[in-house]
């Protein structure tokens, strides 16, 4: 194991001093590295593992430098690529674990396991004839049985609710996609909404699809919802900013210390989209999600609507090394066309301030009043169609605020989240009385319309939590009953339509976006803010 080590270290080290040569002193300390290996391996009073040794350094090294420079093992490359990449190869389910057992709740569309006939409600009980079931399964257990290379199969057997004896079931994986767009829909007549949850590879296919289905539907303006939304690839943001432009325009741009400044400008390969332009974001809204909002806002193109966002505004590039893992480094730093840096101080890799510093902006009460937000003058910036004033270094500030709501909060309602009680309870009420609501509700308009999560569904929720050992708490639970009743309806109609339906539900509460359909009801108030 040394020997092999020691043959892939090298490999390492010598890019490093090749990298190094024109700076004697990280040449040396390069070396030093090496030589206190071979001093641990060779002379060490014990049998050590070198390589986690190593990976141990390299995290520890790169925690000195800025939150988003990583280690990722070789182990977890794949998984954290997938997501970018837009796919990953497996049967193509939606599963929860209930009561220790694997459940569909809904196969992917125009999957394997849809092709096969897997159905939503089925229990699988065995894989390639291994039970699985009160096993203490776990959810990364469910990725290593049931996800492999497309073309290989796996054998599954499974429960199904009215039939007496288990269905077996033989699926051959394929690529499954990861969606990148959760919903798109018409708000209201002539108002289109989007919600975007990451910026993937196939961000900008799936996005010019939705503002054509929605165009078809006689869309005039568009609600971009990227709250939450954490980021992702640079150029899946400035693609689908190209939407929104004519050719020419400056749209982000990235420069570093050994990187030269790079402009990404919008080429308009189809015909930017006219109408008025809405975007929510929150505190939860990061890197790509902040280049798009920025370019909207610097060009007076949109109204930004929401609380600041996260605020990185850092590039970084993967860097392979040579046993499979590789690192995550940053290499640059992005800026809005008005040349905003938006990376809020990181204090020297400070990882754990650094995330902390979103619970700072809820207990210096930013989340509830923009009053809370003071930013030096050095950071105003105007706007470049109209000069409105900008601020840089901490994220994207919305034109229009809208403060963090905790009117339905209690902590039993929390203790309820963090249980997931609230998910098993819509996926096992479903489970029990899918054949009557599919009766009921063939079409979503009418389940949105005339379903009711009445308030014996809640005792029942109440009563599976009391199972769970989570202390009853009959104010909170009061309190908190039309938020939870608006979330299972959310649920249940995510179970029997699809996933997008669920914000169909929910937004109909949801302030922000209520906010935006305010702003495009009473335009002249708000056309200040954006170039017509």
């Amino acid at each position: 194991m040394i020997r092999r080590f020691f043959f892939v270290f090298i490999l390492f080290s010598a890019s490093v001093l090749s990298a190094t040569a024109q700076q004697p002193s990280s040449s040396f300390s390069a070396y030093k590295f090496v030589r206190f290996i071979q001093y641990l391996s060779g002379n060490y009073v014990d049998t050590i593992n070198v390589n986690r040794l190593v990976d141990n350094a390299l995290i520890e090294i790169l925690k000195q430098l800025d939150p988003h420079s990583i280690y990722i093992s070789k182990e977890d490359v794949q998984a954290m690529n997938e997501p970018l990449e837009g796919n990953f190869e497996g049967i193509g389910v939606e599963f929860n674990i209930m009561n220790d057992t694997l459940m569909v709740v809904n196969p992917i569309s125009g999957g394997p396991s849809e092709r096969v006939g897997i159905v939503a409600g089925d229990r699988i009980i065995a894989i390639d004839g291994k039970n699985i079931a009160s096993i203490g399964l776990k959810i990364p257990d469910v990725h290593k049985y049931l996800r492999g290379s497309k073309g290989t199969k796996v054998t599954v057997k499974v429960l199904r609710r009215g039939v007496e004896e288990p269905l077996e079931f033989t699926i051959t994986r394929d690529k499954i996609p990861i969606y990148s767009i959760d919903a798109t829909y018409m708000a209201q007549p002539g108002i289109g909404y989007i919600k975007v949850n990451r910026f993937a590879a196939t961000t900008e296919q799936e996005f010019a699809e939705a503002m054509e289905k929605l165009g078809k539907q006689r869309m005039k303006d568009v609600i971009i919802d990227l709250r939450n939304n954490g980021g992702g690839l640079l150029n899946a943001a400035y693609e689908m900013a190209n939407h929104f432009f004519d050719a020419g325009k400056l749209i982000v741009y990235t420069e570093g210390r050994n990187s030269p400044r790079t402009n990404f400008f919008s080429d308009s390969k189809s015909a930017a989209f006219k109408g008025r332009v809405i975007v929510l974001i929150d505190e939860g809204s990061a890197s790509a999600s902040e280049i798009f909002a920025g370019a909207i806002q610097d060009w007076d193109r949109g109204v930004i609507v929401g609380r600041r966002s996260f605020g990185k505004g850092l590039v970084q590039n993967q860097l392979p090394l040579p046993d499979g893992s590789m690192i995550r480094l940053t290499v640059a730093r992005y800026f809005t066309p008005t040349g905003r840096a938006i990376q809020r101080p990181y204090n020297n890799g400070n990882a754990e301030k650094y995330y902390t510093e979103l619970n700072d902006r809820y207990s210096k009460g930013e989340l509830f009043n923009s009053d809370s937000i003071h930013l030096p003058d050095s950071l105003k910036y105007k706007t470049l169609a109209k000069g409105k004033i900008v601020y840089g270094g901490g994220g994207i500030m919305p034109d229009v605020f809208v403060p963090f709501d905790t009117s339905f909060y209690s902590d039993y309602y929390g203790k309820l989240v963090r249980s997931g009680v609230i998910n098993q309870f819509s996926v096992s009420w479903v489970d029990s009385n899918r054949k009557q609501l599919l009766h009921d509700y063939p079409k979503f308009e009418k389940f949105k319309k005339n379903f009711q999560v009445t308030d014996a569904m809640i005792e029942e929720m109440a009563i599976m939590a009391d199972n769970l050992k989570i202390v009853r708490d009959a104010e909170g639970l009061k309190h908190s009953s039309n938020e939870l009743k608006m979330q299972i309806k959310g649920l249940i109609a995510q179970s029997i339509f699809s996933a997008g339906h669920y914000f169909e539900i929910t937004n109909d509460y949801n302030d922000a976006l209520l906010k935006a359909l305010e702003i495009l009801r009473n335009w002249d108030k708000y056309r200040h803010l954006v170039k017509e």
